[in-house]
């Protein structure tokens, strides 16, 4: 850069015919001398608001053309921020849904495997109870078998079917059916096999004898599941037996009251009662 003395010494030098390859012009425009830190005279300063500079831009006292954008974008901004919201909602309720979901079904998994095991072992505890019965639940035997059944109910399993237990048909399998003057209602008179559940699942139903109150308060006889009953004399002295049983039918022939009758396979017993059977084929 130069100064004004040395332009004006420039330009006299090429005016005096030099010959030699002509220099560049420089001039120095700058506004504040760089070497007394004064303004040049001759140098205008610039208008406010004037220039191509983003402060420049519009006239002055007017308010920013980005005001607009700026409330625009700050819309856009809080509507992505409550989709994003709402979409983070509904994933945690679905993991929600989906953690409890399977906390049910591994327990579930669980109650059926330990239902499982203690079926299997109702046997083992049957033949324990019928050797309590008996008097031969004796020595470490006996201990075994009360650390088993302790070891089993602390899984939760709680045996049932005790007599004058009301009937329950969720609970109890009747295998024979009575009527008695001292019972009010459909009771367990006595019981075969005991039952067991494990909470509100039922492992196995107990096998019981029930009876029915009477409305005439004598006992009736004993009633199978199978229609026949028990404990009743017919007139040949036999337990069940029919009164008209071993009599001969209306126009038999004599001598033949006494012929067995077929049973349901199909063989006839032999005359002696014992001997060899033959086909009806």
């Amino acid at each position: 850069m130069t100064s004004p003395h040395d332009e004006h010494r420039l330009d006299d030098s090429r005016a005096g015919g030099d010959a030699g390859p002509e220099e560049p012009i420089v001039r120095d425009r700058r506004r504040i001398d760089p070497e007394t830190g004064q303004v040049r005279a001759g140098a205008e300063p610039s208008p406010a608001g004037s220039g191509s500079g983003p402060a420049g831009s519009g006239p002055a006292g007017s308010e920013p053309a980005g005001g607009e954008t700026d409330s625009e974008l700050v819309a856009s901004l809080r509507r992505q921020l409550g989709e994003r919201t709402a979409d983070l909602q509904r994933l945690k309720a679905e993991f929600d849904n989906y953690r409890r979901r399977a906390a049910r079904e591994r327990d579930a998994a669980g109650d059926q495997a330990v239902s499982k095991l203690l079926t299997g072992l109702l046997g083992v505890l049957d033949d324990i109870g019928r050797a309590r019965d008996h008097g031969d639940l004796e020595g470490p035997f006996k201990a075994i078998a009360e650390s088993l059944e302790a070891a089993l109910e602390s899984t939760g399993l709680e045996r049932f079917g005790t007599p004058g237990e009301l009937f329950d048909p969720h609970l109890h399998h009747a295998l024979l059916h009575s009527y008695r003057s001292d019972v009010s209602e459909t009771t367990c008179v006595e019981i075969f096999r005991s039952g067991y559940r494990r909470g509100n699942a039922v492992l196995r139903a107990a096998q019981v004898a029930v009876a029915e109150p009477t409305e005439d308060g004598g006992d009736g006889p004993d009633i199978g599941l199978d229609g026949t009953t028990s404990g009743t004399l017919g007139d040949t002295g036999h337990v069940g037996a029919h009164p008209d049983e071993g009599q001969p039918a209306g126009g038999a022939s004599p001598g033949r009251e006494n012929t067995p009758l077929p049973d349901d396979t199909g063989s006839v017993p032999g005359p002696d009662r014992g001997g060899p059977t033959v086909s009806a084929d």
